[in-house]
């Protein structure tokens, strides 16, 4: 993920989360001249790392960049290119700069020609949109990395969409190799620790096949012969033998090698698809099934702690590369971040509305003539879909049943079964989002005013003894829904306004990808807190401070999870009232009734059972480096610290 700078801001029904970084990757299998010949497009491999990149920037807009490869380049001539920005409309300014050159190319060039025209028509792609999680926002901050050398095969770009919890420790390990890497971020600090393997495995070959091996060649014929016979997920394994943190990431080498690697827990998506023309991948498979018009079962995952290696000579195949873990694959990935015309993903979001139907029954005595269904636009909307249709479902056959009752009682009249009609659900789409006010505005005055206009709500559908039953994908931070929702919901003038979020409650830390690392910006931890100060006073909070500090010296892996006390108080109906408290505006003129409704860990583990990373939500976290995280930002809530927790 790299750095933080200013987040983008989406006003939403909860805050913003700081999105996971999105990964494109394209490597062609012919030549510039073929595509020329057969699409019509030179720079038809560039074109579609665009639209890989275009259908993903939901994952990250504080910047972009691309890398290319030129195969078979002479000698004296530029075979790796790069280009980032950090500046608004990212992707449009890097793709504008790398089209620049593409009317230099006319129909009779050859390849050298090609390639030699245009900057940025190459053989091999990587492409990242970025998110930040922390430091700055410059341009240095921005995907791809590169690390460079006068050997062609020891050149190396690389862009991901990872957090290590144990950048420090992987730091201190290149120090203690004799380097001096520059700069300690995670980002670098994988870019050298590859680079170093790298290295070592050139070292490996040159001693088997340099002067005085029984091959003994030199020069130029030495290094060709050494870039054939790289042997990538050595590398790979090497490298990540001691990582702890959730990645999916792409890299290029100068000499047309290529990897596409993701985490052994599978925590970051990662999804490749292979054809007569190219070898593609990217964070979602939802983009390459569109891109390639490909069926949804021919875009595959990479598999958990494997790589997909592509080779110069374009062999390809995927390759364990990192040691067998449990797999914990991200739930909020598919909850939130992804997009949602995934069938998979789609089917989930349906999934998880329809576990909440019953409950939100229950909440209104199951009295849909006076509820008004919603969702606030657009992430929910799927979910939605499927509430409606389970409340549909169950209020039907509740109707079946009673009258079954009767029928066999035989106290049925021949009035009743004429009336007798199926319910209908009141389902209306209250709120409408603005799509025009998105800003970077982050001034807390004008970041409010702009909150509290980016909804236009729909007067005349909701009555005054109505129930209004709002659906969001989740409610993490709370601080939008108070400063601006539930004011705007509530001009309605409804008995009662539900917040259901197809969620469960966001209660710990994330340190592998997506930005929520401080715990008092969560409103469950907010509201487990001022429900234990209500009953017993401080003492809990500090004794679960004072088991955190006497584990701060230890290994991660003998660490244990003690803010876990804190929530063992509440359950989580606590929770829900006490977090419809803190989130309901001061003053606020409707006297109706608020209620909060999150959805159960149990609901979600049925509704996704493939997807079991759900550490935000439990505090089980994948990696021993997740509790030391956990540890480190109850202290820093103790404290007053504002400090990054990872």
């Amino acid at each position: 993920m790299g750095a933080r700078g200013h987040a983008l801001y989406h006003p939403r029904m909860s805050d913003p989360i700081g999105h996971e970084c999105g990964l494109a990757f394209v490597r062609l299998k012919h030549s510039p001249s073929w595509y020329a010949r057969h699409t019509g497009d030179p720079a038809w491999g560039l074109r579609r790392l665009h639209l890989l990149m275009q259908k993903q920037r939901n994952r990250g807009q504080d910047g972009a960049g691309l890398a290319t490869v030129k195969f078979d380049m002479p000698p004296g001539a530029s075979f790796m290119r790069r280009l980032r920005s950090h500046r608004d409309n990212a992707i449009e300014r890097i793709f504008k700069a790398a089209s620049g050159d593409l009317p230099r190319i006319t129909e009779d060039m050859d390849d050298e020609a090609i390639r030699n025209a245009a900057d940025f028509v190459g053989d091999a792609y990587i492409g990242h949109l970025r998110y930040g999680t922390h430091s700055g926002n410059a341009v240095a901050h921005c995907h791809p990395l590169l690390r460079k050398d006068n050997t062609a095969s020891k050149n190396l770009a690389v862009a991901g969409n990872f957090n290590m919890t144990n950048s420090p420790e992987l730091f201190q390990r290149l120090v203690d190799y004799g380097l001096s890497p520059v700069g300690d971020s995670d980002t670098q600090v994988v870019l050298e620790r590859i680079g170093y393997c790298l290295d070592l495995e050139h070292r490996h070959l040159r001693s088997t096949m340099g002067p005085g091996s029984f091959m003994s060649l030199e020069g130029r014929e030495l290094a060709e012969a050494i870039a054939r016979e790289l042997d990538i997920a050595r590398v790979l394994r090497r490298a990540a033998e001691d990582w702890d943190g959730g990645w999916l990431f792409a890299g290029l080498l100068g000499s047309g090698d290529a990897f596409v690697f993701r985490d052994p827990w599978g925590i970051r998506p990662g999804f490749w698809y292979e054809d007569d023309d190219l070898v593609a991948a990217a964070s979602e498979r939802a983009p390459l099934a569109t891109i390639f018009n490909a069926p949804p079962d021919s875009v595959p995952a990479i598999e958990p702690g494997h790589a997909l290696i592509v080779r110069r000579d374009g062999t390809t195949w995927t390759e364990r590369c990192a040691p067998e873990r449990p797999v914990r694959q991200c739930t909020f990935e598919r909850i939130y971040f992804s997009r949602g015309n995934d069938p998979d993903i789609y089917e989930e979001r349906k999934e998880l509305g329809r576990r909440l139907a019953e409950p939100l029954l229950d909440l209104v005595n199951w009295n849909v003539s006076d509820a008004v269904y919603s969702f606030v636009p657009n992430t929910a909307e799927t979910a939605y879909y499927g509430l409606v249709a389970e409340t549909q479902h169950l209020v039907r056959h509740r109707q079946i049943d009673a009258l079954w009752t009767k029928v066999q009682s035989g106290a049925i009249t021949r009035d009743e079964l004429e009336q007798l009609s199926p319910p209908q659900i009141r389902a209306e789409k209250v709120a409408h989002k603005d799509q025009r006010l998105r800003t970077f505005i982050t001034q807390d005055r004008a970041r409010l005013d702009l909150v509290a206009h980016v909804y236009d709500i729909t007067h005349d559908i909701v009555g005054p003894s109505d129930s209004l039953i709002v659906l969001d994908d989740s409610i993490v931070r709370g601080t939008t829904l108070r400063e601006s929702i539930v004011t705007i919901l509530s001009r309605l003038d409804p008995k009662r306004i539900v917040i259901a979020s197809s969620a469960p409650p966001i209660m710990y830390p994330d340190c592998y990808g997506i930005d929520m690392s401080q715990l008092d910006r969560f409103i469950a931890f907010q509201a487990a807190v001022s429900l234990v100060r209500e009953r017993s006073g401080d003492a809990l909070l500090a004794e679960v401070e004072q088991a955190c500090l006497t584990e701060v010296d230890l290994p991660p892996a003998r660490m244990g999870n003690h803010v876990r006390r804190i929530y063992d108080e509440c359950s989580l109906e606590d929770l829900q009232d006490r977090i419809a408290t803190l989130v309901r505006p001061q003053g606020l003129p409707w006297k109706g009734e608020l209620k909060v409704v999150y959805q159960t860990v149990d609901n979600l583990r049925s509704a996704m059972p493939g997807y079991s990373g759900d550490w935000y939500f439990t505090g089980d976290y994948p990696t021993p480096g997740g509790l030391r995280v956990l540890n480190r930002a109850y202290l820093n809530w103790r404290s007053g610290s504002q400090a990054r927790a990872y």
